[in-house]
């Protein structure tokens, strides 16, 4: 049973469905017809296109009723059949949609080309006769799309907030309305419709993902907490190829901007014109990394009302890791998980940095969402051979609750006991297109459940027959879009336990201190800066503008710019590295680096700890 619209919104964000037109385009059914026409005539391709949104992940169907109003259909002869097409059009939704995912009613502006000779009340009637017909038929809201015209958006507003006071109804807005003449602004679109009294503000079509990013910042700054917003962009801008208009960006390029839109505050987020299936599955994906879909609440049993824990194993106790944590300026270095079988230049790479002082090496799981050796594998290999101290990564994309807890179990036995627990990037759509996420929990679950483990409890709150003993780490990323909701999960994962923290990779000290500033009300624990030394511009402009999470500032980009050769490229990419971390050891919370090596290059990590007189 799924809650009522208005209240799932207030607890996460959900995926609406792709494009209708231009799906049905690519099976061969020509514009010059009436698609809407099709509930009726090709009922069957109508539902498959909705089964595959649903069976992709979407949580919203739209009706292929967009332009199902009398006054466009009498175009095509289909004026006295307006009533049938729109309910119709929600039957084949719904059926599509089953009982847990919502359907909306889809109404789109009437151009002024049918508008002239037509009075207000002829207009207003046949708004009137689709809104009614849609939410008859059982729509759980009203989607007012494409629009272009706040004028003839309010009409259309006021006139299915008459038809019924309680369907909730999306004003949704094309980008073209913030283009010359209309020339509105964000402020002004936000202003207008709240004086509607509307809870909602749509944004769609007009544009591909980045122009939505350009804009949907502005809309949500105005919006505040109290506008729900939503945002479908098309598949990118179109081309003509061989005489056919093509959408051609990838699932993947799609479902990047899906997480930005996400961390910037969007509550909806779909896709227009040339959204495909294939790309609304791969937007689930990363909609999943953000936001799982369970809490810990949810997952935990919660009938056994007794609490047989012990207290946690004192931290100094715990492994030699704990020991000197907040007690000396400690350094870690990622160790590269080979993708391979053979896992000897990870070894060496270890038995390097041990004798170069480096306290530890911690060992990503499938970063980027690769294939490769496990990090308690390659940790194990490690410790074989090497003295140092190994930090395993352990993320929630690939287990469900059973296998993470029987993996840390299992860690523990190996003397694995250095975690850092994190929410995991989403699958990729390339060599593994079949490859799914499991997000049972995310990392503020993982570490409450991890911290259950220490107290000699299982994830049922079961006793474990002992305790384990690792020291708990989580990630955050001082340079995040929306600081807030960074700022608001580093309390809860410490307030859930956590132990130190590393952050993503710094380049602007700025963000680094802001970012302390922020959370100095949070229990303190030992901060690790992250620091990725540029390999070269082209480096630096691609963790900027492809890695989810990376922020480059302009000024550090152009540095590697004006160096001329790629050996001065490396050079005063190691430069800004030690700055940053020279700068960041001055702050008080700051007590070790979390250094990546740039490409494997495990020497530089040297030379920038060096520069910097660590």
């Amino acid at each position: 049973m799924k809650m009522p619209f208005r209240e799932i919104l207030r607890e996460r964000v959900l995926l609406a469905d792709g494009a209708m037109g231009t799906e049905l385009y690519a099976r061969g059914f020509f514009v010059n017809r009436s698609y809407d026409e099709l509930n009726l005539t090709a009922p069957e391709t109508i539902l498959r296109i909705h089964e595959q949104y649903a069976e992709s992940g979407a949580e919203i169907l739209t009706t292929n009723t967009f332009g199902a109003n009398r006054i466009l259909l009498s175009a095509f002869g289909l004026a006295d059949r307006t009533v049938e097409i729109n309910r119709r059009g929600v039957e084949l939704a719904r059926q599509a949609a089953g009982e847990a995912v919502y359907v909306a009613g889809s109404m789109g502006p009437i151009s002024d080309k049918f508008c002239r000779g037509t009075d207000e009340q002829h207009i207003r009637d046949a708004v009137k006769e689709q809104a009614l017909a849609l939410i008859e038929s059982g729509v759980d809201f009203i989607l007012l799309e494409t629009f272009t015209s706040l004028e003839q958006l309010e009409q259309v507003y006021q006139v299915v907030r008459e038809v019924n006071h309680e369907t909730p109804i999306i004003p949704s807005v094309s980008l073209h309305i913030f283009d010359e003449p209309h020339a509105i602004s964000a402020a002004q679109l936000v202003k207008t419709v709240r004086e509607w009294g509307s809870q909602f503000l749509g944004l769609n079509c007009g544009g591909g993902p980045p122009e939505m990013l350009e804009v949907l910042p502005l809309v949500i700054g105005e919006a505040g907490s109290d506008l729900k917003v939503s945002v479908m962009p098309n598949a990118g801008l179109p081309k003509s190829v061989e005489g056919r208009t093509l959408y051609l960006a990838s699932p993947e390029y799609m479902a990047e901007y899906t997480r930005r839109f996400v961390q910037i505050g969007a509550a909806i987020v779909g896709g227009c014109c040339g959204t495909t299936p294939q790309m609304i599955k791969e937007m689930r994906s990363f909609l999943r990394s953000v936001q799982p879909g369970k809490t810990v609440s949810v997952t935990m049993l919660e009938t056994r009302d007794t609490d047989q824990s012990m207290p946690p194993i004192p931290l100094e106790e715990r492994t030699a890791f704990g020991k000197i944590l907040g007690k000396k300026f400690a350094v870690s270095v990622e160790l590269d998980p080979p993708k391979g079988i053979d896992a000897e230049k990870a070894v060496q790479g270890a038995k390097f940095l041990y004798e170069h002082g480096i306290d530890a090496v911690n060992i990503a799981d499938g970063p980027r969402a690769t294939g490769r050796m496990s990090p308690t594998a390659l940790a194990t290999l490690v410790k074989r051979e090497v003295p140092i101290e190994t930090i395993i990564h352990v993320c929630c994309r690939d287990r469900n609750l059973l296998a993470l807890q029987m993996d840390l179990i299992s860690a523990n036995a190996l003397g694995l006991q250095n975690l850092m627990l994190i929410t995991g990037d989403p699958p990729k759509m390339g060599i593994y297109p079949d490859s799914t996420a499991v997000f049972d929990l995310d990392s503020i679950g993982l570490v409450t459940c991890t911290n259950l483990l220490n107290r000699g409890l299982d994830f049922a709150r079961r006793p474990l027959n002992g305790q384990t003993s690792f020291v708990l780490g989580v990630g955050c990323n001082p340079g995040a879009t929306d600081l807030e909701r960074e700022i608001r999960r580093y309390e809860q994962k410490v307030e859930a336990g956590a132990e130190f923290v590393f952050s993503q990779p710094v380049y602007d000290n700025a963000l680094l201190e802001n970012f302390l500033k922020r959370t100095a009300h949070v229990r303190p624990i030992p901060f690790f800066v992250g620091i990725l030394p540029l390999a070269s511009y082209k480096n630096a402009e691609f963790l900027h503008n492809e890695v989810p999470g990376m922020q480059i500032p302009e000024e550090i980009r152009e540095r590697m710019r004006l160096a001329q050769t790629r050996d001065a490229q490396r050079n005063e990419g190691m430069q800004i590295a030690a700055e940053v971390l020279r700068e960041a050891r001055r702050l008080p919370q700051v007590q070790g680096a979390y250094i990546f090596p740039p490409f494997g290059k495990y020497e530089r990590i040297m030379d920038v700890l060096e520069l910097a007189g660590v």
